[in-house]
């Protein structure tokens, strides 16, 4: 299927790794010109290296720290003066996790700040560009606990309902402007960060956090919330639906909230 994204720009917010990237990836190999956002020089790096194999010549790393507001208006206006425009925005930033009695104000001020307030920042700097292209699409990265609870992380999910409500209302204000905006939601999702960051807590259980079907069973066992499909996601499933909601051929859906998690129950 082609994606209509030859030529066209987008900018992929937490691009240099994990599901930013491949989603980068995705957009790169349909012929999109694609800057990526990120705080660390070195996979931001390598993440250009990797784009431009995948067919964006033109791809570029740009440093910013989502959680300063004049950080992101430099980022943006760098795609400014190198495109012009844009017509994909995808933010995939997101926060820590905690407890709710292990968190304090400051660490609730910060989750919000980059679960939520990154991504008003980054769409608000986003829309004159957006705004100036022949098409222009949106799509925002949430989570899928922001319907199927987890106390272990009650900030991070509160942060992630926010910013899926905020897709939601921009989808009445920018239809105006046939700008179409939407929310994905991941399930659990075996990242290389993930992988590393669980690896030996679940070798404890005999459990190898690089197997999906594995990670899925140490979900299942220590919260209960299992997936109809019986394996935790990649990267690349996440990247498939949302490059096309991202895309010129996405021409009618807007304010979607698509879960992305092997099937659950939500109840």
């Amino acid at each position: 299927m082609d994606l209509g994204l030859a030529g066209s720009t987008a900018v992929v917010t937490g691009g240099s790794k994990g599901m930013g990237l491949a989603i980068a990836e995705t957009l790169a190999a349909e012929g999109a010109r694609v800057a990526v956002m990120a705080r660390g020089k070195a996979a931001l790096d390598a993440a250009e290296e990797t784009l431009r194999a995948a067919g964006a010549p033109d791809a570029v790393g740009i440093i910013v720290d989502m959680t300063d507001a004049a950080s992101i208006l430099d980022g943006f206006a760098v795609v400014a003066d190198r495109w012009g425009q844009l017509n994909s925005l995808v933010h995939t930033i997101g926060p820590g996790d905690g407890y709710f009695e292990e968190m304090d104000d400051t660490e609730w001020d910060a989750t919000f700040a980059l679960g939520t307030m990154s991504g008003v920042r980054s769409i608000r700097a986003a829309l004159p560009m957006l705004r100036a292209a022949d098409w222009a699409r949106i799509v925002t990265l949430s989570a899928h606990s922001i319907q199927r609870q987890n106390p272990r992380i009650v900030a991070y999910t509160a942060s992630k309902a926010a910013l899926s409500s905020v897709t939601k209302n921009l989808s009445k204000s920018l239809a105006k402007d046939g700008i179409l905006i939407n929310c994905v939601c991941p399930g659990t999702i075996v990242t290389a960060s993930f992988t590393e960051n669980l690896k030996d807590i679940l070798a404890a259980d005999g459990l190898d956090a690089s197997n999906p079907h594995d990670v899925m069973a140490w979900i299942d066992n220590n919260f209960h919330q299992p997936c109809d499909l019986g394996r935790a996601g990649l990267p690349e499933e996440i990247a498939s639906i949302t490059a096309y909601l991202a895309s010129r051929r996405n021409g009618y859906v807007t304010g979607a909230t698509v879960n992305v998690d092997g099937g659950s129950d939500f109840v």
